[in-house]
């Protein structure tokens, strides 16, 4: 077998995860020495989807960010709840403008390599095999996004509510939307007493993304997302003329699956297939960017890269959210326009982020506090 054959570290799947996990071992001098492979069948030049998150400060990803805002609603049927978000900014990133950024930084680095093909499996020995449609290849660690085969097969038996969505990017021919705030859910139009929101990112004054999105369990078909998305223009937003230029379209899972246990001594489960998408919320670019910081502190001090990657207390909040939506899947509205009318948007961003202090944790509990909670809470003890 061949040097090229073999390297330090393979990442499966140039996805946030993959990528983000790459860039991290560019930026770290420590691993110049490290020959890094990542495989994956696409080259990853379209725009897929959009990634959206909060923060406080200017980060690396500024350069690439689409755009940013510092207002947001929450619209019910009850009322509407306006946030001031500072010191946060909420921020959007186009996944092509990602791929692209993250290509080019990584290109400029000689130990790390791209390779167009498609895992078949992995198995594992001494060390690990890697079987592509075309190779073989070996690595000491492997880092892998693909979604366990027993998630697909089980998750039935877990907790588990998909967040399903599709969005149209709209122009309008007037300037119609306030550019400087996103609506970051709105329940009032609703596909029966299911958790349905819809989600609007205005990009200007005349475009913007109307995405319909689910809490459920069973998907729907693409064209209940269009009905809705087309009644909530005409009847929310008020337009008759628009042009769609983009559409979007996807599925996350928000699972108590335990996708660490499939994590081996050389193979580290990663992005959705490692259970790093927020389970109460769906959310996961920071939570990407905390996990792969964490995975290489653990790499420089010679732990397996998954040690404590994961908060107990956070993962259990998440499991009684769950319960919650999975026996009456019509308390969404209740649950988020309590969340945010009895609690601070810093706070919920914080609680979101996994970096609350307890008694904060202490008071949005008890916001939620109900015979729903009380029941999900002792179900899952």
């Amino acid at each position: 077998m061949t040097n090229d054959t073999h390297f330090d570290y393979i990442i499966i799947g140039n996805g946030l995860a993959g990528l983000q996990l790459a860039l991290k071992f560019a930026s770290d001098s420590f691993f110049n020495d490290k020959q890094i492979a990542l495989i994956d069948p696409s080259e990853k030049n379209s725009n897929d989807k959009t990634w959206s998150f909060w923060e406080k400060h200017s980060s690396p990803w500024d350069a690439i960010v689409h755009k940013s805002w510092q207002y947001a609603t929450i619209k019910t049927s009850k009322k509407t709840i306006a946030l001031n978000l500072e010191p946060y900014t909420y921020k959007t990133i186009r996944a092509i403008d990602f791929y692209n950024h993250a290509k080019t930084q990584l290109h400029q680095h000689k130990n790390i390599h791209f390779i167009l093909e498609e895992v078949d499996y992995i198995e594992e020995t001494s060390q690990i095999l890697v079987k592509t449609n075309k190779h073989i290849y070996t690595a000491l660690h492997v880092f892998d996004s693909r979604i366990p085969e027993a998630f697909l097969k089980t998750a039935s038996t877990y907790t588990t509510i998909k967040q399903h969505f599709k969005g149209w990017i709209i122009k309008t021919d007037v300037p119609t939307f306030n550019k400087d705030s996103i609506v970051m859910m709105d329940y009032r139009l609703k596909d029966g007493a299911q958790t349905t929101f819809t989600y609007v990112l205005p990009f200007s004054e005349t475009e913007a993304l109307v995405e319909f999105t689910y809490f459920t369990e069973n998907i729907v078909n693409d064209t209940v997302y269009d009905h809705f998305i087309k009644k909530y223009i005409e009847n929310f937003l008020k337009i008759d003329t628009y042009t769609i230029t983009e559409t979007e379209k996807g599925m996350i899972p928000m699972t108590t699956f335990p996708f660490e246990d499939f994590n081996t001594k050389h193979t580290t489960k990663i992005g959705t297939g490692g259970g790093w998408v927020k389970g109460s919320t769906g959310y996961s670019f920071k939570h990407t960017e905390k996990k792969v910081a964490l995975i290489l502190a653990n790499l420089k001090a010679n732990k397996h890269p998954s040690h404590q990657l994961f908060k107990g207390k956070f993962k259990f909040y998440d499991t009684v959210f769950l319960k919650v939506l999975k026996d009456e899947n019509d308390k969404g509205e209740w649950i988020f326009q309590q969340f945010y009318d009895k609690n601070a948007a810093q706070t919920m961003f914080r609680f979101l982020d996994e970096e609350s202090t307890f008694l904060e944790e202490l008071k949005i509990m008890w916001s939620l506090f109900s015979w729903t909670f009380i029941k999900a809470f002792f179900k899952t003890l």
